[in-house]
């Protein structure tokens, strides 16, 4: 049988996971110490590149994970339009307001689009990429939501704080319709009016 290398087993245990692995839980599986662990990391991404591999070492929602090279993306997003159903536009634009405004009730969002956001935040719960993170401090207590580590995965996002800036309204308004451009400046302009309370948590 074939010995593999450390970095080689990495890269299988990676593939396998198909989730971010943290160092802790690779040093826990490939038995070596965690500065080992970032060696090994290190070679894996190197070997990756040398062999113009389609896929590349990327650190995603505090783990390691393997992810799909970008020019091989349009390859990718053709299964991807087969095996998975896309977001409506009505979700996508409900999962922006809460990644952006998090943490967000069902009520607050519904303000920001102008429309009901019942069946947007159904959908969103089902695939996961948002939860309940609490209940605001209000008279009826209303669900908070906030995303979760799948929608950081889904968007190849570390953490929250890789989320792009929103441009400045003068940069965009000649490229949107009235709704996008009401959406938007909504997103600007109603941060301090959802943050007025806190919340526990439930």
């Amino acid at each position: 049988m074939q010995s593999l290398s450390q970095a080689s087993i990495i890269e299988a245990v990676l593939f396998a996971a198909g989730v971010p692995l943290p160092v802790q839980k690779l040093a826990e599986i490939v038995q070596a110490p965690e500065w080992r662990i970032q060696e090994l990391l290190g070679e894996l991404e190197q070997n990756l590149y040398a062999r113009g591999s389609g896929t590349m070492l990327r650190c995603v929602a505090g783990g390691y994970q393997l992810v799909t090279h970008s020019a091989a993306f349009p390859f990718v997003q053709k299964l991807s339009d087969v095996v998975r159903p896309h977001l409506s536009s009505a979700a996508m634009e409900t999962l922006s307001i809460i990644a952006y405004k998090q943490p967000i009730t069902k009520q607050e969002i519904e303000h920001i689009r102008g429309v009901h956001a019942e069946r947007s935040v159904a959908r969103l719960l089902e695939l996961e990429l948002i939860t309940e993170t609490g209940r605001k401090q209000v008279v009826g207590r209303p669900i908070l939501y906030g995303t979760t580590d799948i929608f950081l995965r889904a968007f190849g996002l570390s953490g929250l704080d890789e989320l792009p800036q929103l441009p400045d309204i003068d940069d965009v308004k000649t490229t949107l319709d009235d709704d996008q451009l009401r959406l938007f400046e909504e997103l600007r302009t109603s941060e301090e009016h959802i943050k007025e309370d806190g919340a526990d948590e439930v």
